[in-house]
């Protein structure tokens, strides 16, 4: 039997593009091995390894849900040698994938459960992928609320989906952009996303709650979600600590006894309150 080599990548080609901001892009990728296409199986929150073949290898979420076959999706920043190459590159362009890592985003915990799911930015890319698999598994969820922001009105990301996200029952969308990010025409909140937050003041009722972000913005909606009386094993967040193998072979993400690619990224409030007081 043959043995399969973890660190080599899969081949999956480029098959479309969309720039959601001036420096973010989605890339929809499919296996070229037409067997993956369909054996292909992952959790939303789960990341993998993208790599440009001759300069190196960079992590993403799946920003597609596993309900959506044939294909998955990453949403990346331009940042560094990775995805400057990764913007270099077009629709018919081969890469590398690896994976998935990762414990994912607890799904069936979440069923029967009415949802809060807050996002900032690029964080945006791993909710988009449990938005997706809750809508299309309407029946197993209670209703949806998506709390999204950014720096300015350019910087949203998914405004398609997200028009077409508010348009389902039991699903609301609220929008908001940092004070100075608004323009004229537009109509959805200004504020802070922990300050909206404080301000919606959302009662626990049973829900749970999924944030992702910048650190910054995680750290004072986790302490506004306190505040509002969220159990801290009800408050789910996914996180990124320099991760570089995936396996748990470099230590590169570790965190006390935790490694992030092994054990997360996706932890609880109560998880995070246990990691050591210094990260």
């Amino acid at each position: 039997m043959k043995v399969r080599n973890d660190y080599l990548p899969d081949l999956v080609r480029i098959v479309a593009m969309t720039d959601e901001t001036v420096d973010l892009r989605t890339l929809r990728l499919v296996f070229e091995d037409p067997s993956l296409r369909d054996r292909f199986s992952f959790l939303p929150g789960q990341f993998g390894q993208y790599s440009v073949f001759g300069v190196g290898e960079a992590v993403f979420t799946i920003a597609s849900s596993p309900t959506r076959k044939g294909y998955i999706e990453c949403s990346f920043k331009l940042m560094g040698k990775v995805t400057t190459a990764l913007r270099d590159l077009e629709v018919g362009d081969l890469i590398g994938f690896r994976g998935p890592y990762g414990n994912g985003f607890p799904v069936e915990t979440l069923k029967g459960r009415d949802l809060l799911i807050i996002g900032g930015g690029v964080g945006m890319a791993p909710l988009k992928s449990l938005i997706e698999f809750c809508l299309d598994n309407r029946r197993d969820f209670g209703e949806v609320t998506i709390l999204n922001g950014a720096r300015t009105v350019a910087d949203l990301l998914y405004k398609k989906e997200m028009e077409e996200w508010g348009q389902q029952e039991g699903v609301r969308v609220i929008q908001t952009v940092d004070p100075g990010g608004e323009t004229p025409e537009w109509r959805g909140k200004v504020g802070l996303i922990p300050n909206v937050l404080n301000e919606l003041a959302p009662k626990p009722d049973g829900k749970f709650v999924v944030v992702c972000g910048p650190p910054i913005m995680i750290k004072f909606s986790l302490q506004v979600l306190d505040r509002l009386g969220f159990s801290p094993d009800r408050v789910i967040t996914t996180m990124e600590n320099k991760m570089k193998c995936g396996l748990g072979k470099c230590g590169r993400c570790n965190i006390g006894p935790v490694y992030v690619c092994k054990d997360g990224p996706v932890f609880t409030a109560a998880d995070l309150a246990r990691l050591p007081r210094d990260y």
